[in-house]
């Protein structure tokens, strides 16, 4: 039952996603898959080390943001122009998957 009541709450906040940004910008999904995976991975190496899920959160959106921020500032150094939104869709991303995996782990029996 708790499976079930995790996988609704996961569902409906996939179907508010593409709410948020207006016109459906296809770079801003891109970003939030980014965001998405480099959250991922910085959440499992993190957890990997220190086997604490709150650092692990942290790391992961924080390894977003600065992918984010990464992304931008090389867009800027190639003549486009700094997003802030495309940042904040990277982070969101970040946010999204890092909240997710504890919720999807298995809890280990002592």
């Amino acid at each position: 039952m708790k499976n079930l009541i995790h996988s609704i709450i996961f569902m409906f906040g996939l179907s508010m996603l593409g709410q948020t940004f207006i016109l459906q910008e296809r770079d801003k999904k891109l970003h939030f898959a980014a965001g998405s995976i480099a959250g991922a991975f910085g959440y499992d190496m993190s957890y990997q080390r220190h086997r604490n899920k709150t650092k692990a959160i942290i790391t992961g959106i924080c390894t977003s943001l600065v992918a984010g921020v990464a992304k931008e500032v090389f867009d800027k150094n190639r003549g486009g122009l700094f997003d802030k939104r495309d940042i904040l869709a990277t982070g969101m991303g970040g946010v999204f998957v890092t909240f997710t995996i504890p919720l999807l782990q298995k809890k280990k029996k002592r």
